[in-house]
């Protein structure tokens, strides 16, 4: 199977997401080996460097990286919104946000990446974590991150990707085909949803592809930051 960038298929993701909401934290963590946690540490890091940020989190799912870079810099962001097709995920988020006592700064809301709602220049940094590969079109959704961001912002996306290393690409390999489906399905009732997961990640553009669908984009200064021997990869670029 090739993978197009403009993937109707994809249309399917909302209703799988809202099915596997409620044991969707529990399976990220148990699949990444809580690798996941460094890695929202890492968007963290290169956040732009200026106090009371407006951030954008697509793809928001139970909002973890907003929530989680919202508690990490209190002072530098100002307001996030989180943005999701899955009405199921952005009310377990909105329970975790009342939790944290972050009600104040942070605002879910359902909507498309493809079509977001927001007017030109509005965000000093977009991120989008984990999400990127289920979008229908990827091109499309680049430039509407382009489109709402500040002269100067920043977008941070972190997806999966494939290792470079022919040895770790191949464990890994097993890994997404073999092992992934199993336990996800297994701790979700959901073996769809985690296959869909194996096929999207091996076929989604990676490294110098997917930075150049960034640059196609209208951004600059695109960095590919690869994360444990490249089974993630943290992209940035600026507008």
């Amino acid at each position: 199977m090739s993978f197009s960038v403009r993937d109707h298929n994809k249309q399917k993701s909302p209703q799988m997401f809202d099915r596997i909401a409620p044991t969707y934290d529990l399976v990220n963590r148990l699949l990444s080996f809580r690798l996941d946690i460094s890695w929202r540490r890492k968007v963290g890091s290169l956040l732009p460097i200026k106090d009371r940020l407006q951030l954008l989190d697509l793809a928001t799912g139970t909002g973890d990286l907003v929530i989680d870079l919202c508690n990490s810099f209190p002072d530098r962001i100002a307001t996030a919104f989180g943005v999701d097709l899955s009405e199921n995920m952005l009310q377990i988020g909105r329970k975790k946000i009342e939790k944290k006592g972050l009600k104040q700064k942070i605002q879910m809301q359902v909507g498309d990446a493809m079509a977001l709602s927001m007017e030109d220049q509005t965000f000093d940094v977009v991120t989008i974590s984990f999400g990127i590969r289920n979008v229908p079109d990827v091109p499309k959704t680049l430039r509407e991150i382009y489109r709402v961001l500040e002269p100067s912002g920043k977008a941070l996306i972190l997806e999966f990707s494939i290792p470079l290393n022919p040895a770790v690409r191949l464990g890994h390999l097993f890994y997404l085909r073999h092992i992934l489906p199993l336990v996800g399905g297994l701790f979700s009732g959901d073996y769809d949803a985690y296959r869909y997961l194996n096929t999207t990640i091996e076929n989604f553009p990676y490294d110098e592809d997917f930075k150049q669908l960034m640059i196609e984009a209208g951004f600059l200064k695109v960095k590919a930051h690869p994360l444990n021997f490249g089974i993630a990869t943290l992209y940035e670029g600026m507008r």
